[in-house]
Formats: structure tokens, sequence, C-alpha cells
């Protein structure tokens, strides 16, 4: 299937192209949740009032969140509650019984926002305090007890309406999977996700995010019951309505599975698979549930997939279809008469150019990345027979689902790349370089070939001489894309081929500063995608099929600093095979001998155990995972090297590795692997997702532009059939191996490395643009800095301090925090 035409992004005909690859392709009516000053920011909850006549959408994303009302006749917005950070909006939305009031979680202000409604709008009435970060919310048919999941309380929170009393139900003690790792240990933790309540109201059910269970808890003695055993990562709850079917169903996010409870004995009495076809691995991540009113039909939003499955209970196979949607499904109603889905999209149709990137301190957050997709709201009629059958068969081709169990081919690639799992290589080894947040267009839009905008790079061949002439020289790929949009998401596309759910949903309220820890690069196992979270990254696959590998700075406690606190990996099959001297992410650390940062530098560590290697070449690994995050910079931060300081830095660091793999004896069957981690950090012409991404070996193509469309799980499939192991998820099963960046015809030319003509000791002063905010701000220690008041500094400490950075187009608001 040819891919090579394809760009990321709205396609301006209403679809879109994800950037991993996949069509986006939505039924029925697709509505922008944007209204005069506010856009959707990834909408994840959703209510329907009783008479179905208005929808209450949640939107909890990265920059303004916000409540809207919409009317269901029209799909009209008629009213959005905005909430800038701190202040914060959650997953949990819901009606009471009568329609007059709605209750909407708030998360990390760790209380339940209340609301009037006069039949139109909506009027804030205050707040219940709820201790512990409420996210899913259920209500008692009678409206006077309120049900709140305490995510980061391991509880249910039973609040009294009458008297805004509460009362904390532990749901149970909480397995490993939500144990976190990287940062002080405590407790493992449940993270409590969703609620529901039996048919008859006697019985709450509480989804356990965190692990592989929900927790029973009788609504009239309030103690918790024994926990069933469900899949893995349950998030979304739904009751039968029919009283005499006693069923509640709960979505298991990274099992892609369904348990179906029986609430009179409360155990699983069925297990549906969601998967898209046959053994097909993990990554349908189903997160929402709406259950028809005849209780004979479920609804099920796959967040992975990009499509509603419908669901029937009886008959020889309970998926008897499949809905496309918008990017990213993550809430789904249905109306009273059972004809009519609402569903809303975190990512609607997707990113594309942001060029205009962003001007003010902390400027509308049109064109970040992490917050500019717009939202959107789906309404299709619910679809029966050959409806529904076109409608599964175009999900299917979306996904490219049927080309499955084969390897998308897009060129020979002169027989380097293996078509399946097992076959021989002559490349042996391969060194994979993860990097942090940089476009294309910043480091390659004035290469002089490829689709590159000259106005928008920032960093030539003064800063980036290495990483600009091996572009030159080996293969330029010009339509690569970072899956994920920050690093909190990047780290988990760059080493297990997704980001959960869980990770999804999270990140966003840490970057905004509401309240939620950054535990996402080995922090949980919560953020694991798979169903044996033990097995969910490329270290896991790589230990399990006994391919030799060792770890420089990947999922290492942030902070460390050798030889004083060893690198200390944050995931067991790392433990022993982690350069313990090679310091993870911090940016007081130096990545190459020539900056004034500490030492010994990240690529002379690199260097002494490569010198190892070359004495006793039996014990190079087949592997070698790389991390050199200097590029990110510090911005303008007072007597931190200037931005193009540590871009230098950094690309010497690449250069001389290339350097010393080429000229030595494992440079005939070696591959180096570079991107970055995310595109969050800087503008792009043609998608806020378009990053850097190099291929350098004997066997790579030289002197070519490869247009061909790959991004992050391409370069995963391509290292994966290399070194012999199976794909991770769905996506990497699906991307296109980059096969056009290779050739049979090895070239053993060795590069030499060039020390960059900007000096690395540059640093900034006092009075450097933008240093009096940055000072109050940046930690070189820690991977969290407002990214688009770090933008603006890297713009005008190259530019000049009176360049003002391109205006925005759109309105927004909030205060953006990025990696």
């Amino acid at each position: 299937m040819a891919v090579h035409i394809l760009t990321a992004g709205p396609q301006g005909d209403g679809s879109s192209v994800t950037p991993n690859g996949w069509f986006v392709t939505p039924a029925g009516r697709q509505i922008d949740l944007a209204d005069a000053t506010w856009w959707a920011d990834r909408p994840y909850g959703e209510a329907l009032s009783p008479d179905g006549h208005t929808l209450l959408i949640s939107s909890a994303g990265q920059s303004t969140e916000s409540i809207k009302v919409v009317d269901t006749a029209s799909g009209t917005v008629r009213q959005t509650i905005a909430y800038t950070a701190p202040e914060a909006i959650n997953v949990g939305v819901v009606w009471s019984p009568r329609g007059d009031r709605a209750f909407a979680s708030a998360g990390g202000n760790n209380k339940v926002r209340t609301y009037g409604f006069d039949g139109s709008r909506l009027t804030e009435s205050g707040s219940i305090a709820v201790p512990n970060y409420p996210m899913g919310l259920a209500i008692a048919s009678d409206g006077l007890t309120l049900y709140a999941a305490e995510n980061r309380g391991d509880a249910l929170a039973v609040i009294d309406l009458a008297t805004a009393s509460v009362e904390s139900v532990a749901v149970g003690a909480c397995d490993e999977q939500g144990s976190p790792v990287q940062y002080p240990p405590s407790a493992p933790q449940c993270q409590p996700y969703g609620v529901t309540l039996s048919a008859d109201g006697s019985t709450a059910y509480v989804s356990n995010w965190g692990e592989h269970s929900v927790t029973p808890i009788s609504t009239r003695t309030r103690t918790a019951l024994a926990k069933i055993q469900v899949g893995t990562h349950p998030n979304a709850l739904a009751t039968n309505p029919k009283l005499a079917r006693h069923q509640v169903v709960v979505a298991n996010g990274d099992s892609d599975t369904l348990s179906v409870i029986d609430t009179a004995s409360n155990t699983v009495v069925q297990t549906i698979n969601l998967a898209p076809y046959p053994n097909a691995p993990e990554g349908s991540n189903p997160n929402a549930l709406a259950m028809a009113p005849d209780g004979n039909t479920l609804y099920v939003a796959n967040a992975g997939n990009n499509d509603v499955d419908v669901v029937r209970f009886t008959g020889p196979r309970p998926v008897v279809g499949m809905l496309p949607t918008a990017w990213y499904p993550t809430a789904v109603d249905v109306s009273p008469d059972g004809q009519t889905l609402y569903v809303a999209n975190a990512k609607g149709l997707g990113a594309g150019p942001n060029p205009e990137y962003v001007q003010g301190a902390f400027g509308p957050p049109n064109q970040y990345v992490g917050s500019m997709m717009h939202g959107t709201l789906q309404i299709v009629r619910v679809p029966s027979g050959d409806q529904l059958d076109k409608y599964s068969a175009q999900v299917i081709k979306n996904n490219g689902f049927d080309e499955r169990d084969q390897v998308r081919e897009n060129g020979s690639g002169g027989g380097v790349i293996p078509r399946r799992v097992g076959e021989p290589s002559p490349i042996k080894h391969v060194i994979y370089v993860v990097k942090e947040n940089r476009t294309y267009d910043q480091l390659f839009g004035n290469l002089g070939k490829g689709n590159g905008d000259a106005s928008l790079n920032l960093f030539g061949d003064e800063s980036a001489p290495n990483t600009r002439t091996l572009a030159r020289r080996f293969v330029l790929l010009d339509n690569f894309y970072a899956s994920a949009e920050v690093s909190a998401d990047g780290w988990s596309w760059s080493t297990e081929a997704n980001a959960n759910l869980y990770n999804q949903k999270s990140w966003p309220q840490n970057y905004s500063g509401r309240n939620r820890p950054y535990d996402f690069e080995g922090g949980n196992y919560a953020t694991a995608s798979n169903k044996n979270p033990k097995d969910a990254y490329l270290w896991d696959r790589l230990a399990g099929a006994g391919v030799s590998f060792r770890n420089y700075g990947f999922w290492t406690v942030f902070g460390s600093v050798p030889p004083g606190v060893a690198a200390e990996p944050t995931a067991p099959n790392l433990a022993t095979r982690t350069d313990p001297n090679y310091p993870g992410y911090n940016l007081s650390w130096a990545d190459s001998p020539a900056s004034p940062l500490a030492k010994p530098a990240r690529i002379t560590e690199w260097q002494r155990e490569f010198a190892s290697y070359q004495a006793n070449p039996s014990t190079f690994p087949t592997v070698e995972l790389v991390r050199l995050p200097n590029d990110h910079t510090a911005g303008t931060f007072p007597g931190a090297p200037v931005p193009r300081a540590y871009v230098a830095d950094n690309d010497y660091a690449l250069g001389l590795l290339v350097d010393t793999v080429s000229h030595s004896q494992f440079w005939k069957d070696t591959a180096i692997f570079v991107t970055e981690d995310d595109a969050q950090d800087g503008p792009d012409h043609v998608d806020g997702h378009r990053t850097e991404a190099l291929v350098i070996s004997p066997y790579t193509q030289r002197g070519q532009v490869d247009s061909t469309f790959y991004s992050t799980v391409a370069m995963l499939r391509t290292m994966e059939l290399i070194v012999g192991i199976g794909p991770l998820t769905q996506f990497d099963a699906a991307a296109t191996p980059m096969l056009n960046s290779f050739t049979g015809r090895p070239n053993l030319l060795p590069y030499t490395a060039q020390l960059p003509n900007q000096p690395m000791n540059q640093l900034n002063g006092a009075n450097a643009p933008m240093a009096s905010v940055m000072g109050n701000i940046v930690s070189l220690g820690a991977d969290q800095t407002p990214e688009q008041l770090l933008n603006q500094a890297i713009w005008k400490s190259v530019q000049g301090p009176d360049s003002p950075m391109p205006g925005p187009t759109d309105n927004g608001g909030g205060d953006p925090v990025g990696d």
C-alpha cells in the first residue's frame, strides 16, 4: 500500500490522517466543539440529560478546560464554562435524575462542582470538597447521594447531597501494578477511575484503573466487598438497565476486552474480546461505554482504533460491527429512543501546521501541539444491516487491518530489512538514539532539499552541523512524525509503541499544573500498554527473546548524578542492563566533552563502554538504547548555556557517536536510528507532530530524500524486524517499515564528527531575553518547563530579543506546561 504521498493532519475534506498514518473518516455529523472563544481541548467525559435534549461535555486537556452545553437537536454549543489552570474539570459528569442539576468532578482541585440547569444553560452553584482527586461519578436514582471515585485516594467518596457531607470507603488492598517506581516508594495504588450503580442501586461498582479489579461496595452498609478480578487497567463501567439482567460491564483498557459482571454473584460471567482481528496485539484501548435502553446492545468507544464497537449480548459473536469515529473517541452516549449516538473525540481531526507559533509569555495554545487539536462531537444514527457492514469495512481499511499479518511494503530496501520475524539481516546491531522535542523545520527547514520552511529554521550549520550533515549524507526523512504530542506520552510511544489511556488522560493535568504527578517514565505500571504490564516495553520483549541490549539513560530516575548517585533504572528488565554511570535526563549534565556542563559527558561514558566492546567484540550487545537530552535546552535560564549552545552540545555528541561506530569493526553491520521523543518544542509548516529522524548505516541510502510516511512506530517496527522480535502493539504492527531508506549495497565510508562553530560556553546572562521569567520556573534537573514560554525564549535567544514570534490566528487560553 503506497503511503508516501500522505501527510499527517486534517485533509480538508472532513477526514484526517493520524501521525501513525491511520485514516480518520468519522461517520455521521462531525461538529467542532468550538465557540467564539474556546475550543474543546480533549473532551474526555459527557452526560446526556434525562430528556435527551442536552449533552454536557467535559474537556480536560492541557490548556483551558471546560464544560460545554450542547443542544442535541442542532449540535450547537449553547454555553461554555471555562476553567483556567489551576482550576480544573475532569472525566466525571452526571445529571440529577430530574435533569435540573448537574455535577462534574474537578480532579486535582479535590472537589466536585455543582450546577443548576434552567433548561438551556448551567449556573455553577458551588462545590463539594472531595479528597484525593475525584474522577468518575454516579448518582443514586433518588438524586440524594452522589458517588465519586477518588483516583489518588484508593477510595469511593459517598456524598450526601443534602448536607454535602462526604464519607470515603476504601476500595481494598492494591497490587503492585499501581506501585510508583521512579518517585519515593509508597504503597501500591489502585487508582479508582469510574463508578456505576447496580440496577437496583444496592451496590456501587468501582473500577481500579491502576490494576485489574473492580470493587463492589454496598451502598447500604458502605463497606467494600471482595474485589472482582477483571482485565488490565479497567476504566469505564455501564449498568444494564434491565433489572433481570443483573449486569455491569467494565472496559479493560489494556486487555482490549470487556468483563461482564453478574451483580447477583459478583462474578465475571463473560469476557468479550474487542481485538480487531484474531491474535491482534493490544492497542484498541476501550474507554467509554453506553448501554442501549433495551439492554441488548452496548456501544464501546475504542480510543486506539478510532471506532465505536457495537456489542450484542445475544448471538454467536458479541461484536457485530464498528463505526468509524474521529481521532481518539473518549465518550459515548445513546439517545433515550436508542436511535442516535453521541461520540466525543479527544483529538478530533488532528493538529496540522503550527508555523504561527505563540506570542506572549503565556499566549493562546492554538499553535502548541499539546493543546491545539480541537475536540469534536460526532452525531450518528445507529446503523444496522448493510450500513453497519460498510462502516465496519471502513474501520478495517482506515487502520490497515485488511493487511494484518503482513509487512506493509513500500520498496525493496535491497533485502536489508526482513519481511518476517526471524529472517536474517546483514545488520546485526542497532543503536537507538532518542533526543528531546525538536520539529523538522527547526533543524532542516533551510537544508536546501526536502520539504522545509527556511523561515522556521532555528538551528543551522553553526549549531547542528553533524545532524544536518548526516541528513544530507545519508537519507533525509522529510515526512516523519512523532507519534506523541509531548514527552510524557513520547517516551511511551518511543519505547512501547503506544501511550495508553492512563497516560493520555493524566499528562495534560500534570503539564498544566493541575495537581497530577509526572509518573510516565517508569513511575507507574498503570502506564504500561499491555495486558501484562511487565511485558509492555521494548526491553521486555528483547529480554524475553534473549536479545542482548544495553541501556544508556532511558527510564532512569530524574536528577540522579553519577558517580554520587548511580543512574537508577525504573523498569525491572533494565536493572542489570543499564550503565549506572550514564546520566539520564538532567540538563546540568553535558552530552559532549566540549560543553561546560558537568562531566564526564554522556557520550564520553558511552565511548568508555564502547571501547570495552571493541576489545571484546563478542560482548557488543545487539541493541543499545541511548538518551541524548540536551537539545531540549533550558531556554534563557540565567547561567545555563544559550539554546544554540545546548543544541551544539547535543549535536556534537551525536556526531561523536556516529564517528566512533563508523571507525570501528562494528560499522559494517550496525544501523543507528535517531529521533526525538516528540515535536512539542517548536513550529512546523506541515504538522505539529513532524520531527527529526535519521537512519545511519552502511546500508542506508546516500544523499537521498525519502518522503515515505513514517513515524515513531515505523522506526520501532523497522528495528524489531532487524533484531527478530514481533510488534509491541497494533500500531507498530500496522506501521510501514523504513524500507525505502535502505539499500543492499553497503558503503563503508566512515563519518568524522564536526565540532560546531557555536561556542558551547556561551551562557545566558541576567539580561538575556526573558531571563527573569525563565529564572523563576525552569529546572535543569526535571523535565517540567512551560513549553510555550520556553519556545519564546529560544526564539528570542536565536533571532534576537526584539524579534517577535509569528502571531497566532485563533483565540484560546490557559497556561500550557510541557516538559
